[in-house]
């Protein structure tokens, strides 16, 4: 009997095959993209959770001013000392990057941490070679990953082997370790021994404000211990170990590990995003909506189909079938279309999976489908998909009467056709979200990356400069290369934040420290940045002492209304403390400049001139011939430098890491917002196919009678273009509500417009206009006597 079936339903299946594959490509859309969206919600949710201590191991972090990441490394042994309970207590410090020398070879690499001997005990890595327990006990020790083993050695040993780091250290391959998963807050691809750079450091291993960036301290506690039992003995153990004033000024909370993705509150931390679990939770939602969705699709066409259907259905009741063996029929069909959908989609997500990965920014691997637990889901998502997207149509179907069906009067009636209408009015709401969510998203980013930032980006490149002693040189030759337009020399271009320091200002009333951002800047600056000077005078070159203590800065304007002054031309020769006691006369005030993502309100920022901090040159390029410029930038910088490795980056790029997991959120959007159209594409297609069916005998007598094409166009749209307004109002109240409660993640947003629906809406009605075009003029064009042939 079930071969019976299946012989049947595939017969069908071939017989209609535009109906079929329509079916199958809806499906296969819908079934590919809950499944890509596992991955990614699976990956996302599951940060860090590779270590098997993850829910006991917490990073100490610091809350003074605002909430910081980062520690002093004077913390790590007393933690030792007055908590013994502590499973491990370890300290590390990553490196965005660093010079590294393999013989003659020079790399400029990324992501290098150093951390100490107990490092290893908070976290796992599955070790290819090497002692776990002793390798980054001694000093010049380096643990590398197994692609830069590979690397850095090719396929000769990588153990014993030399790796010289800064030109400072000579370092022994002690360990090498599997590649890390991209879900970890703490990537590397190699780890230095702490020892190397113990003794280098010791003058910040005692002042607890003494906090590197990137300094971080660990703990994993006992099993079933509670962490509130460490968390409140923190006010006493400062006490203890520094002074009383600063237990109530300074607290150190205990940031569970398999939080530190989900805590916006740490934004200054640059080394992986903050994101929130609500984004992921709602992208749960969308895929459960998108294989809705696509199940509405499926009994939209598969009940337009039924009208065909009727005859045979009509033959097999008369031949003894009966209605619970048509039900299994149809029932059949749908099984096997579900199939070949997901075997369809299972191939697709095979394939995309690297695509998207770099799309998407994230390192997913189909094989976490193959896990029992997801293979479980799949199984039990396929059979829901079949009982929701079959039973409706099995019913329908094996309801006509044979008397009707013979005589070509089955129908569906009015309550199947309300029906169907309300699923494509839920489709085009769902969509219509959707491209709602995907323009504001687009007008977020484009207000990060281009809007109000307070300074000119545009072709300006930084580059490091190892040795501020040979500014002059390099400043001289950059200026004679015939590429080069202007050039400035500071601690950081605008967006490059390095420096924060207290602020107070005791004659304006502002007598407790605030956190204050300081740039070091020469007399280009401003102009090459055409930042706006509102009141007072620019930087000028002076000839200050590294060791004065008596400065004049240019401020923003977050900084004068920090001190209570709001009119800038008020502000000038004010005095303010910055870097505790260094006194500071305002002698100008400019526009407030984005020195840090928009997620955070503009920070206070002082300005001032110190050449022995300028590290770095901003260099602004003619348009034409950059490449060539760039290149003899790196040729003039090589010959100053020869043992380090030029490099450079656009400020426009740098701007845009800021917004790299918005960026990811966008490209989400428009891809899942693409998916959802499309398949409510096919929806509405099957409705105009049903409406087309049902009536082209009204269609072939409007014909006759003398109707135009665009009267039939008339007729098909009209209808669809009510459902389409009643999915917008439906839909605009939605996407209203949702994004607004996105963007108040930013503490700078756009707003949401009347522009925003005009569009969406727009674009709703030439995507319907353009799907039920087809079917309206395939039925305005059918010849009227071969439907009016039987009556």
């Amino acid at each position: 009997m079930f071969e019976n079936y299946f012989k049947t339903a595939w017969r069908n299946l071939c017989k209609h095959k535009a109906y079929s594959i329509i079916n199958v490509l809806g499906l296969t859309l819908g079934i590919a993209s809950c499944l890509i969206i596992l991955l990614v919600v699976q990956y996302e949710l599951n940060y860090d959770r590779f270590n098997s201590k993850a829910d006991r191991t917490y990073r100490v972090t610091l809350n003074a001013i605002d909430f910081n990441p980062c520690v002093s490394f004077a913390l790590a042994k007393p933690l030792r000392n007055d908590f013994p309970e502590l499973e491990a207590v370890s300290q590390c410090w990553f490196r965005e990057n660093g010079l590294i020398k393999i013989g003659n070879t020079k790399y400029d690499d990324k992501k290098i941490l150093i951390a100490d001997e107990y490092f290893t005990s908070v976290f796992d890595y599955t070790w290819l070679e090497g002692n776990v327990k002793t390798a980054l006990k001694e000093p010049n020790s380096v643990v590398l990953t197994e692609s830069y083993a590979r690397k850095y050695f090719g396929n000769q040993e990588a153990m014993g082997q030399i790796v010289n780091y800064d030109n400072q250290y000579t370092l022994k391959v002690t360990g090498i370790i599997k590649d890390l998963p991209g879900n970890t807050n703490l990537p590397f691809n190699m780890m230095i021994s702490f020892e190397t750079v113990r003794e280098s450091i010791k003058g910040m291993m005692s002042a607890f404000y003494a906090i590197p960036g990137g300094g971080f301290t660990y703990i994993v506690t006992p099993k079933n211990f509670p962490i509130a039992k460490i968390q409140s003995r923190i006010a006493g153990f400062i006490t203890k170990n520094w002074d009383t004033s600063l237990a109530k000024e300074a607290r150190l909370p205990l940031q569970p590990l398999t939080d530190i993705h989900f805590d916006s509150r740490y934004l200054n931390n640059t080394i992986s995003y903050t994101t929130s679990r609500e984004t992921y939770y709602v992208l749960s939602a969308v895929a459960v909506l998108i294989i809705i969705i696509a199940c509405i699709n499926f009994i939209n066409l598969a009940t337009a189909q039924a009208i065909r259907r009727a005859k045979e259905v009509g033959v097999r009741k008369i031949l003894g079938s009966s209605r619970s063996q048509l039900v299994r029929q149809f029932l059949g069909e749908t099984t096997l279309l579900v199939l070949v959908a997901l075997i369809s989609g299972l191939l697709f997500v095979a394939i995309s999976v690297p695509q998207l990965s770099a799309w998407l920014g994230l390192k997913l691997t189909t094989s976490k489908l193959f896990q029992p637990s997801v293979l479980i889901a799949i199984i039990a998502s396929t059979g829901i998909v079949i009982l929701l997207a079959g039973l409706y149509p099995a019913f329908v179907q094996s309801a006509f009467r044979p008397v009707e069906s013979l005589k070509s009067k089955a129908s569906l009636g009015f309550k199947g056709l309300a029906l169907r209408k309300s699923l494509v009015v839920v489709q085009f709401s769902i969509s219509q979200i959707m491209i709602i969510g995907t323009l504001v998203v687009a007008y977020q980013m484009d207000f990060f990356e281009n809007r109000n930032l307070g300074f000119n980006k545009e072709a300006v490149v930084s580059i490091g400069i190892p040795d501020s002693k040979k500014n002059d040189v390099l400043q001289q030759q950059l200026i004679n290369n015939p590429g080069v337009k202007e050039l400035s020399l500071s601690s950081g271009a605008p967006p490059i934040s390095n420096f924060f320091t207290p602020l107070r200002s005791p004659e304006n009333g502002m007598t407790k420290d605030d956190v204050c951002e300081m740039k070091f800047i020469d007399e280009k600056y401003m102009d090459m940045f055409q930042m706006k000077l509102l009141a007072g005078q620019k930087i000028s070159k002076t000839n200050t002492n590294p060791n004065d203590t008596v400065y004049s800065a240019v401020v923003n304007e977050a900084l004068i209304s920090k001190i209570g002054i709001h009119d800038a031309q008020k502000a000038i020769g004010k005095h303010i403390f910055l870097n505790g006691n260094w006194a500071t006369t305002i002698i100008g005030v400019v526009q407030d400049f984005q020195s840090e993502s928009k997620h955070k309100k503009i920070r206070p920022c002082a300005m001032i001139y110190r050449p022995d901090i300028f590290f770095m040159a901003s260099v602004k390029i003619q348009s034409a011939a950059m490449t060539k410029t760039i290149s003899g930038i790196e040729e003039s910088w090589t010959a100053l430098f020869p043992d380090n490795l030029f490099s450079y980056e656009f400020l426009d790029e740098h701007i845009a890491n800021w917004y790299r997991q918005e960026q990811k959120e966008y490209t989400a959007f428009k891809l899942f917002a693409g998916i959802a159209i499309l398949i409510g594409c096919l929806g509405l297609y099957g409705l105009v196919a049903f409406a087309a069916a049902q009536r082209i005998k009204e269609v072939g007598i409007r014909k006759i009678l003398g109707a135009s094409l665009g009267d039939i166009l008339l007729l098909f749209s009209k209808e669809f273009v009510l459902l389409i307004a009643i999915a917008f109002l439906i839909a605009a109240p939605v996407a209203y509500f949702i994004m607004h409660s996105w963007l108040q993640g930013f503490a700078y947003q756009v707003n949401i417009n009347a522009g925003i629906f005009i569009i969406a809406i727009a674009v709703s009605f030439i995507i319907a206009a353009l799907t039920i075009s087809y079917q309206a003029l395939k039925a305005g064009v059918a010849n009227p006597v071969k439907s009016l042939r039987t009556e």
